[in-house]
């Protein structure tokens, strides 16, 4: 059995989202039924399954859309190069070659620091994996306003081309929603090139309805990717926050026709996980929303468990985590 991947898509919109002016109609007549919510996303794991080829296609394609990710105080330049080599090669290739994987497979991007910028754009040179680093403050952004600029304009002339940035939760909290455009829209001037995902840190917002206002701001003000959070909150991506992102995300495109991607972060470790985020775009926005230019997953430790799923479909048994390489 051979499993067949598409041509190798394009990892950003080569056309990017535009800054709009600030409409703030959608934002007020946003209206969020809570219980309809986590009844859909309840649902959403069960009545669509994928087995066997299907499943190892699916957890394939999960690798192809993960920012490979590395946010901890004890980087290192070791660290950061062994992460960017698990990038080049996510999947051992005698696994890949015993899968009949008809080409190479690379993860969507590496995120990592600022500081961390220059080790990884070099240890990734040729591979034409994109480097994302976080930004503005990351993760409270709480820094001053001149500061998180400084920031994303050091990481852009470092050479990332994605920038992670986070929003200032007391606009969202305090309905300031001129305030939270001005920041973000300043936020993808500053980025020039670079494609911006912001990021809305959505255990902090309080509720659904302040996610999905949020949403439509920080997509007006010219977001390329909305993202669900920093990984450094209690409460990080849940499939019922994620459900109203792509909500608002569909919402925008189809009054504007400008596609938004979307990219859940913090605690999604398992394949099984990454399976039903994939099934959330499918259902939600469909097949373009699957694919990397569109769609990403910040994870660190999901890498693994997927490997080690695939391991299983091919050779009918587990391999110990002792035996899976480490980023």
């Amino acid at each position: 059995m051979t499993i067949t991947l598409e041509t190798k898509p394009m990892t950003m919109h080569n056309n990017r989202v535009p800054i709009l002016p600030l409409d703030l109609g959608p934002v007020e007549d946003v209206k969020v039924n809570r219980s309809a919510i986590e009844r859909r996303a309840a649902t959403l794991a069960t009545r669509r399954t994928v087995k066997k080829e299907w499943q190892a296609a699916w957890l394939l394609q999960a690798v192809q859309n993960m920012d490979l990710t590395t946010l901890s105080g004890d980087d290192t330049p070791g660290t950061v190069k062994r992460l960017c080599a698990k990038a080049r090669q996510p999947i051992r290739a005698d696994l890949l070659k015993d899968l009949k994987v008809d080409r190479d497979l690379t993860t969507g991007a590496v995120c990592v620091y600022h500081g961390m910028v220059t080790t990884a754009v070099e240890a990734l040179k040729g591979s034409g994996i994109p480097v994302a680093a976080v930004s503005t403050g990351f993760p409270a952004g709480l820094n001053p306003f001149k500061q998180k600029i400084q920031e994303i304009e050091a990481s852009v002339k470092a050479g990332a081309s994605e920038i992670d940035i986070v929003i200032s939760r007391q606009h969202v909290l305090t309905q300031n929603w001129q305030a939270l455009y001005d920041e973000v829209k300043a936020f993808r001037e500053a980025c020039g090139p670079a494609h911006m995902k912001s990021i809305l840190a959505t255990g902090e917002l309080g509720t659904l309805k302040n996610v999905m206002r949020a949403s439509f701001v920080c997509m007006q003000a010219g977001s390329d990717f909305i993202k669900t959070s920093t990984g450094k909150e209690p409460t990080n991506a849940t499939l019922p926050v994620s459900l109203v992102m792509v909500r608002a995300i569909r919402a925008y495109y189809e009054s504007t026709g400008y596609k938004v991607g979307f990219k859940p972060a913090g605690g999604i470790r398992t394949a099984k996980q990454s399976v039903d985020w994939l099934i959330l775009m499918k259902e939600e926005l469909g097949e373009e929303w699957m694919r990397p230019h569109l769609f990403r997953i910040g994870a660190s430790a999901l890498l693994n468990d997927i490997e080690r799923q695939l391991e299983h479909f091919a050779y009918g048994r587990y391999a110990s985590m002792q035996y899976q390489a480490l980023g």
